[in-house]
């Protein structure tokens, strides 16, 4: 059962031509900009998505605890690369691996499409994670589920930076596995895993709202995070250097 993510009808219709790849637990959204859009591209992420789940499930096979550990883990020096970015990414941010599979997946299939095709604008989102390769600035909204602030902050994602992960964590909204309790934790990384891990890093400090500003404080620790936002019911954390937005 896929489960319906409005916070994808955030993307301009104008500005991206899109279509969803299906594949077990993995569902992508992609947008491409109309100019640069093949029909060729739905194969090619569809065959890459495969790919990456095969990869990583016969790793599973050999090293099971990979896939369920919540604390940064070895791999085998002969592991296929995505894992060994998705290890990478979770032990710099001090959790377990599988908390960056969604970002290392969009970013992986980002590349590969941008490796194929000359692409101006691309969004890859999975989940809530997403690899963004953009020309001009997007403002993107922060979807925090009940949270008073949902959807009414956004983030001016500044061109010049991308390609970029921007991935969100919540305890409160969706499917993932988090130890805290925020409605959103945004972290934009120029590393879509790292985003990824982070998220679940800095999500999981948060209990109650009044963890909010200190939690936020200690991001000055991961120089590698650009911008982040979390919202816990009614309080919200931001850093970093992209421009935070009321959206009416």
């Amino acid at each position: 059962m896929i489960e319906e993510r409005t916070y994808r009808n955030q993307f301009s219709q104008e500005r991206f031509r899109s279509f969803g790849i299906n594949y077990k637990e993995t569902d992508l959204w992609i947008g491409v900009d109309p100019f640069s859009f093949r029909e060729e591209m739905k194969e090619v992420a569809h065959s890459k998505v495969l790919q990456l789940r095969s990869e990583m499930e016969a790793y599973l096979l050999i090293d099971p605890v990979f896939g369920v550990t919540f604390e940064p883990h070895r791999v085998e020096p002969n592991a296929p690369e995505i894992v060994k970015w998705m290890a990478e990414a979770a032990n710099r941010a001090g959790v377990g691996p599988m908390a960056s599979v969604a970002g290392a997946f969009s970013e992986a299939v980002g590349l590969q499409l941008m490796q194929q095709f000359d692409i101006q604008e691309l969004v890859v989102e999975n989940g809530g994670d997403i690899f963004l390769k953009i020309e001009r600035n997007l403002l993107m909204s922060v979807y925090a589920g009940s949270s008073p602030l949902s959807g009414k902050i956004g983030v001016e994602i500044q061109a010049e930076y991308s390609p970029l992960g921007v991935c969100t964590s919540a305890g409160t909204v969706g499917p993932s596995v988090s130890l805290g309790k925020t409605d959103a934790t945004m972290i934009i990384c120029r590393n879509a895993a790292l985003a990824d891990a982070l998220a679940t890093t800095f999500g999981n400090l948060v209990q109650v709202p009044d963890d909010v500003q200190q939690v936020t404080q200690q991001m000055e620790r991961f120089p590698e995070i650009l911008s982040a936002v979390i919202i816990c019911r009614d309080k919200i954390g931001i850093r970093g250097q992209f421009e935070m937005k009321l959206i009416k």
